[in-house]
């Protein structure tokens, strides 16, 4: 592939979601300076047992405004296309076991950015897909639509930027970006509830990128004394090149500070109070992004630096780390799931254990472990995302969040029972979703790896079988069962806002799913190489 045709597939990811968020943001420009006083405070929506917020009062009558225009809500799905289209190219061009690059290394494609390339892409075609259901739904305004879809396009333009950066200063910045847009994302609604989660996502998450800005420092520092030049002391592959010459206790500091702070972002222990809140409060198909990819783009990062100490300290002391981590991340998620009552935070709290699952395989660090780390990054992923792209539909179809007063969902509305209920049944690993063959994957390397794996992969699978029945539990008393009876307006059957446009989306994620169970396919050479660059032992 031509420099000039490098450089210009590597910027698609970020370029088309950042012109795209233009574009929207024109849009809602546009439609403030129509009508400034225009825009109705949004509707706060019964969530959990509480009832709606009161509203408070208007300063003035708002002013009609138009729905959006008929098509204009679609113009979202050129981006996940576009990044789409960008991996195929870059899965066709990259050579075994290489890299492309362009603009002086600042941009790089190696096998684990195609593959992450991949996971957001598929991910953000089934969220942004399915905003449009969600916008007719909520009944959003032409303002509040453009300013969701510029915010969302800025997202995925964030975590792609994240992905294919080989500087680790503008991989830092680029995660930051993310929880300044998601923090508005979060809090959408303008709610009480919705803006104490915003506030609270942006404090943890800030004191998380604190701490990796800290390490990310700490590495420089260590790069600069092993005589990397300074242009080059944060390239991720001069860094890999020159890791045994970097100072062993500075390196230690710095990577674990990064590990904690990354971790923040990936929803693991310390630092993981957030996303519950986040994750409930969020748009559906927000939140579909959020869990899908956001906190795999931010163990993405956790990946990078763990090469880096791997080649520079051994991995004992990632080991041990990243072990400790991943089994209390998972003990904590599965005495949460145990005493849930909330189906979006039982969702929320799923994806922590996902998450732990895929710190555990990095522990682990064998090529099965990590090919399997990525493969469960995948499926989780698109199941995650229908999961909650369903959620958000049972939401505005029931009324409440509450596990309690949801049953009968596929007497009630079958394509939104039989999706959600699916989409349970791949997080729990059943075949033939993609997640049983990586949690397979996982445990088989976890007892063969020895040096105390054995034992921490016992306690895991003992924790994942309690997560695993109390997750089932609540699913089937949501989805199994009669109808109820319409007693009151609330309960009365209804259809979804959205039809066949709710419907596509999530099938599609989870039939993705499902493929990549039985067959990675043309892409089995990119899982392997993936796994064999960010480092098995």
């Amino acid at each position: 592939m031509q420099a000039t045709m490098t450089a210009a597939v590597l910027a698609v990811p970020v370029a088309v979601p950042g012109v795209v968020a233009g574009a929207h943001a024109l849009v809602l420009a546009r439609l403030r300076r129509r009508a400034p006083h225009a825009e109705p405070r949004p509707v706060a929506v019964l969530v959990g047992a509480a009832g709606p917020e009161p509203e408070q009062a208007a300063e003035a009558a708002p002013v009609p405004e138009p729905p959006p225009a008929a098509g204009a809500p679609w113009w979202g799905l050129v981006s996940p296309v576009a990044v789409l289209g960008s991996a195929m190219l870059l899965t066709a061009a990259l050579p075994r076991g290489g890299a492309l690059d362009a603009f002086d290394g600042l941009l790089r494609a190696d096998a684990p950015t195609v593959w992450m390339l991949f996971v957001v892409g598929a991910v953000a075609l089934v969220a942004c897909a399915s905003l449009p259901s969600y916008g007719a739904g909520e009944g959003l305004s032409a303002r509040a639509t453009a300013t969701l879809h510029t915010l969302v396009q800025a997202f995925l333009a964030a975590m792609c930027l994240a992905v294919v950066t080989a500087n680790l200063g503008v991989l830092w910045v680029a995660v930051e970006a993310t929880t300044i847009v998601t923090a508005f994302l979060v809090g959408h609604r303008h709610t009480r509830r919705s803006v104490e989660a915003a506030w609270k996502y942006v404090v943890i998450c800030s004191a998380g990128i604190a701490l990796a800005f800290l390490g990310t420092v700490l590495v420089y520092y260590a790069a600069r004394q092993a005589g990397v030049d300074e242009a080059d002391a944060l390239d991720w592959p001069t860094l890999v090149a020159h890791a045994g010459a970097l100072d062993p206790s500075v390196t230690r500091l710095g990577v674990s500070l990064v590990i904690l702070g990354f971790g923040a972002k990936a929803g693991l222990v310390p630092l993981h109070a957030w996303l519950p809140d986040a994750h409930s409060q969020a748009p559906a198909p927000v939140s579909a992004l959020m869990s899908g990819v956001l906190l795999s783009v931010a163990f993405l990062a956790v990946l990078r630096y763990e090469t880096i100490a791997d080649a520079a300290l051994g991995h004992g002391w990632t080991r041990l780390l990243l072990t400790g981590i991943a089994l209390l991340t998972l003990a904590l998620a599965t005495g949460l799931l145990l005493a849930q009552r909330d189906y979006k935070r039982m969702l929320a709290y799923s994806s922590m254990e996902h998450m732990s699952l895929i710190a555990l395989g990095t522990a682990i660090g064998t090529p099965l472990a990590l090919a399997a780390v990525l493969l469960h990054i995948a499926g989780h992923g698109l199941a995650k995302s229908v999961a909650f792209c369903a959620s958000g539909h049972v939401l505005r179809l029931t009324g409440t969040t509450l596990i309690g007063r949801v049953r009968g969902l596929l007497a009630r509305l079958p394509w939104l029972g039989g999706v959600f209920g699916l989409a349970v049944l791949a997080l729990l690993g059943f075949p033939p979703f993609s997640l049983f063959a990586s949690e397979l994957g996982i445990v088989r390397a976890g007892f063969a790896a020895g040096a105390g794996m054995g034992w921490a992969t016992g306690a895991a699978l003992l924790l994942v079988l309690v997560a695993f029945a109390a997750l089932a539990a609540r699913t089937a008393r949501m989805v199994l069962g009669p109808s109820p009876v319409p007693s009151t307006p609330a309960l009365a059957p209804a259809p979804v806002p959205g039809g066949a446009g709710a419907v596509w989306p999530l099938v599609l994620g989870l039939v993705a799913c499902a493929v990549l169970g039985l067959t990675t396919g043309p892409l089995t050479d990119l899982l392997h190489d993936a796994a064999a660059t960010i480092g098995g032992h």
